[in-house]
């Protein structure tokens, strides 16, 4: 899970990605701060996995992670190298999907970068320099495909009609993602490699007096932008983050309660971004080690064997599964086996998010 943080300057992205990854990204109160582009992993802190080790008693304990890259923040013209942003660009490319912070706190400390705030506006700046570097990608292919178009392929004729679909909904000032298309053609727009297709999280970076509400008035400009557009927005206050990523677990929870909250938002976030790209976990468990392992939901389990180790779908020939929620309330391997509940799975069997996997194969 590759995740962009984009914005504008100013506007709270490195202090969250400070929060993020506590690897104390520079944050200043002037544009450009973040030339090249904070890249940290985080943990996804997973109960389950410390049911199992404690279960288990295995020597070892590997979360899922998650990459956020922390990308400068871009301005108006950037599509046209303003603010060095074709650089900033090309490192949004790099991402499977783009968390958007939007600035909805007033301060007098903290200068916005086109005088007052208004996230609307911040929102439609970012799209409108994202929208016209994919025209410019668009309109090279269709150059490129132009030239071929005389050979009468009609693998090409049909590509460079898709391609002048794509550039005409782009000119219409719409992101690549708000497309209607079939499943053939979202095939197709994956290799356009266009960032208006990846999928968005608006980050409503509020103020502590927002909490615990975490709600005002920008932020339900924001929630109705990403709901006419099928986005998703959830609210954070990346100053507070920040603060709790200084403390202990014991810590945290006794400043969570103070500010009259259940959990850090960093977990929300981390959530929001499996939703966001579709992804599960499922989980092995022993007692060298237990794990947590990132798929797409939906995957059949010789491609989840496959992410443990290619021989492992090479040479797959059935799963041995039980779900976490059976083996948490009944408290053993053997309860669950007693009941009836490990089940050996073949090939076409879809991979549920919780699944405990043992798989049996052979190279």
């Amino acid at each position: 899970m590759k995740l962009g943080i984009i914005g504008l300057p100013n506007v709270g992205k490195s202090t969250l990605f400070n929060a993020i990854t506590k690897a104390g990204a520079e944050t200043a109160n002037y544009p450009f701060c973040t030339i090249n582009p904070n890249i940290g992993a985080v943990t996804v802190s997973d109960k389950r996995l410390d049911f199992l080790e404690k279960l288990y008693k295995s020597k070892k304990k590997v979360y899922a992670s998650a990459e956020f890259l922390d990308i400068a923040g871009l301005v108006k013209g950037a599509s046209q190298g303003e603010g060095l942003g074709n650089q900033f660009l090309s490192h949004i490319r790099e991402t499977a999907a783009v968390v958007h912070t939007v600035r909805c706190f007033e301060s007098k400390d903290i200068t916005h970068v086109m005088g007052r705030v208004d996230p609307l506006r911040d929102i439609e700046i970012i799209d409108t320099e994202l929208i016209l570097s994919d025209i410019e990608s668009v309109s090279k292919r269709l150059e490129r495909l132009e030239k071929s178009v005389r050979l009468n392929d009609k693998k090409v004729l049909a590509e460079r009609e898709f391609a002048i679909k794509v550039k005409t909904h782009l000119d219409a000032g719409n992101p690549a993602r708000t497309l209607q298309l079939s499943d053939d053609e979202k095939i197709i727009l994956k290799d356009f490699f266009l960032i208006t297709a990846k999928p968005v999280l608006y980050v409503c970076n509020v103020a502590e007096s927002d909490l615990p509400e975490m709600e005002n008035k920008y932020t339900e400009i924001v929630k109705e932008k990403s709901k006419k557009e099928g986005a998703r927005a959830m609210p954070i206050c990346a100053k507070i983050e920040a603060e709790l990523s200084e403390l202990s677990e014991n810590d945290q929870k006794t400043f969570l309660k103070d500010l009259g909250l259940e959990e850090a938002g960093l977990k929300r976030l981390i959530r929001a971004g499996y939703d966001l790209l579709g992804l599960a976990t499922f989980l092995t468990a022993g007692e060298d080690e237990v794990r947590a392992w990132t798929i797409k939901k939906g995957s059949p389990a010789p491609k989840a064997a496959g992410v443990i180790h290619s021989d492992f779908e090479r040479g797959f020939i059935r799963a041995e599964v039980m779900s976490f929620d059976d083996l948490f309330r009944l408290g053993s391997e053997k309860a669950v086996k007693e009941a009836g509940l490990l089940k050996s799975e073949g090939k076409d069997y879809l991979v549920k998010d919780g699944d405990i996997i043992e798989f049996r194969f052979n190279v």
